[in-house]
């Protein structure tokens, strides 16, 4: 969960800060944006003052009277010097909107992408979350699961074949409870599961140690024969052949008070190394595979 958590903050604080470095390129180097000052200045007093007020309108005496002032007081033969043409006020420019102006294309497409970017990571984020979130239903693989009666479990047994459960994803077979004692000396097994097998039982994980394949039971030779490369395991799991490195892995089980069994699935067990043979069990027909 902590793992988990950084990072998430990490990817969150990444897509912040790319995400302010493209706004002030952008801002910086798009077409058409104006600068603060500008903006400040059209929004002045001076800037919005009609241009009439700039530019004073010069009427026809003011014109008479200049020319007769430059001819020393003559009027007769005064050359009327007609005004230079006045600039026609131009109209006032429409308001500038600043939110159309401040957002281009080059903009809008760089934050698009990045958008896009933003919610691929979002996805992956919440992906890692829900991947390393831990399994809480109560009774699902992961847990300690009740997999039924010990009468109906015995019951499929006595057919030379393994109970399955599929809750618990694994073959239940029963162990001989006198090889208990060459299963402790040979150090190949942790204490839960000695103690299922002073019950008489073993709880084989149903996934080959090779590559994963689920390892099927093969009722002539009665052991478990990997479809997928070959590997083989006798009745309790332990290695006898193909590319497998050790024996089956395994769950840890309980004998209930109410006779029933139950399989802890939150932990698995490393199965044997290659050369355990407890039990010295050999195949009993021909092979499946």
């Amino acid at each position: 969960m902590l793992i988990a958590a950084i990072v998430v903050i990490g990817v969150l604080l990444f897509l912040a800060f790319v995400l302010a470095m493209a706004r002030r390129r952008d801002t910086a180097q798009a077409v058409g944006v104006l600068s603060r000052e500008t903006r400040r200045r059209d929004r002045s007093e001076d800037a919005i003052r009609p241009l009439e007020e700039e530019t004073p309108v010069v009427t026809s005496r003011e014109v008479e009277r200049a020319a007769v002032e430059r001819s020393g007081g003559r009027t007769g033969t005064a050359v009327v010097v007609a005004p230079s043409s006045a600039p026609v006020p131009a109209a006032p420019p429409p308001p500038v909107d600043l939110e159309a102006l401040g957002v281009t294309r080059r903009q809008f497409l760089n934050r698009a992408i990045l958008g896009v970017f933003g919610l691929s990571l979002a996805g992956f984020g919440t992906a890692v979350l829900g991947f390393l979130w831990p399994t809480l239903e109560a009774g699902g693989f992961g847990s300690v699961i009740n997999i039924g009666k010990i009468t109906d479990i015995d019951a499929t047994i006595s057919t030379k074949q393994p109970f399955y459960s599929p809750q618990a994803r694994s073959y239940i077979n029963p162990y001989p409870v006198a090889d208990v004692p060459v299963a402790q000396k040979s150090s190949a097994y942790a204490d839960p599961i000695i103690n299922g097998m002073k019950s008489g039982y073993v709880a084989l994980y149903q996934k080959c140690v090779h590559l994963g394949c689920r390892v099927p039971w093969c009722l002539s030779s009665q052991w478990f024969e990997c479809p997928c490369h070959g590997s083989q395991y006798n009745r309790v799991g332990e290695k006898k052949g193909g590319p497998a490195p050790r024996g089956l892995d395994r769950f840890a089980l309980s004998v209930n008070s109410d006779g029933t069994m139950s399989v802890n699935t939150q932990t698995v067990f490393v199965g044997p190394p290659i050369g355990t043979n407890t039990t010295g069990q050999e195949a009993e027909g021909p092979h499946c595979r």
